[in-house]
């Protein structure tokens, strides 16, 4: 996919304060959606997709990293998930004009904070269990 920001944030119900510069936002269900760089994902163990950079490294206007360190001392305090847009600069490989795409199948957790370094951890959830039948045997 490759969506503008506005779309990407407004695919989980959110509505970024920037439509070219936001870094995250809170959703209508509560979740904060957190716009990530390529760069900044690791994998620490099998199944966890970590997000990990710090306010101080972040490249954008106060205002705007501000905003993101409120949003995720948000999340950790009240234990709100974390959905992931993740965009890529222009040029980020070569012919590339740059974009976005969302990982609705991800749900993230904030698992550090400390009012500059932060690390999100996204997992798939479990697969639901499917209701047993409610039909009467005769």
């Amino acid at each position: 996919m490759n969506l503008s920001l506005i779309d990407a944030f407004g695919r989980f119900g959110a509505k970024p304060a920037s439509r070219l510069g936001s870094l995250s936002a809170m959703a209508v269900d509560g979740a904060l959606v957190l716009n990530c760089l390529p760069a900044h994902f690791g994998h620490p163990t099998r199944g966890v997709l970590r997000y990990a950079t710090s306010l101080s490294a972040t490249e954008a206007e106060p205002k705007v990293v501000t905003t993101l360190g409120e949003h995720l001392a948000q999340a950790r305090d009240g234990g709100l998930p974390v959905r992931m847009v993740v965009s890529f600069p222009a040029g980020d490989k070569p012919g590339s004009a740059g974009g976005r795409h969302v990982r609705p199948d991800l749900i993230g957790k904030v698992v550090e904070f400390d009012g500059d370094r932060f690390v999100v951890d996204f997992t798939r959830p479990p697969p639901a269990v499917p209701a047993p039948a409610s039909g009467r045997r005769k």
